[in-house]
């Protein structure tokens, strides 16, 4: 499966630079907070008609990229 990461945009002027997609005003954590309310894809997709299903993809994958990080203990 290809990454999707190539959709998330991070910039200073759009949403105080919090990742985005594709630069538009929908930011990753929306996309994350729906999906977690129990949105379906579908629903996301006809609630927001200029989103594609591949952003809800990279929203995920970059949540799970997010949250996959290594723990060292301190000594």
């Amino acid at each position: 499966m290809a990454s999707q990461l190539s959709r998330i945009t991070v910039n200073p002027d759009i949403c105080g630079g919090r990742p985005t997609l594709r630069n538009m005003r929908i930011r990753v954590a929306d996309i994350l907070d729906l999906l977690a309310a129990g949105e379906s894809r579908a629903a996301i997709l006809s609630d927001y008609p200029y989103l594609e299903d591949a952003d809800i993809s990279a929203a995920l994958e970059y949540a799970a990229a997010s949250a996959s990080h290594r723990v060292i203990a301190a000594e």
